[in-house]
C-alpha cells in the first residue's frame, strides 16, 4: 500500500489550501485516514482523521483543537482519497503535513501506513 499525498505550497495568512491523499495497492478496506502534522522543533500531531462507517454518512471525525472550524476533512471512498480543505490559515499551522492510513489488506488484519510530507508555509 503506497499513500500519494500532494496540495501543499506557500500561501497568505488567512488563504486556504487543499490537501489530498490517495491510497493504492492490496486494500481490502480503509478503516481510518487522515493528517497529521510536524512543525520545526515540534513533535509531529494530529490535524485530523476521518474514521470510515459501514456508509459514508455513518464516518467519525475527529479534529485538533487549533483546526476546528477552520479545517474540513472529506474522503472519495471509490478513489481510496482523503482531502484535507484548510481555510483561514494561519502562520501556526506551517508544518510538514503527513498522510495517514490505517488499512486493512484481509479480514484479519490492518496495517498503518504513512505518505511523504507535504510542507505548507503560511506566511504573515
Amino acid at each position: 500500500v503506497q499513500l500519494q499525498a500532494s496540495g501543499g505550497g506557500l500561501v497568505q495568512a488567512g488563504g486556504s489550501l487543499r490537501l489530498s491523499c490517495a491510497a493504492s495497492g492490496s486494500i481490502l478496506r480503509v478503516n481510518a485516514m487522515g493528517w497529521y502534522r510536524q512543525a520545526p522543533g515540534k513533535q509531529r500531531e494530529l490535524v485530523a482523521v476521518r474514521t470510515t462507517g459501514t456508509m459514508i454518512t455513518d464516518d467519525s471525525t475527529n479534529y485538533a483543537d487549533s483546526v476546528k472550524g477552520r479545517f474540513t476533512i472529506s474522503r472519495d471512498n471509490a478513489k481510496n482519497t482523503v482531502y484535507l480543505q484548510m481555510n483561514s490559515l494561519k502562520p501556526e499551522d506551517t508544518a510538514v503535513y503527513f498522510c495517514h492510513a490505517q488499512i486493512s489488506d484481509s479480514p484479519w488484519d490492518s496495517h498503518h501506513y504513512w505518505g511523504q510530507g507535504t510542507l505548507v508555509t503560511v506566511s504573515s
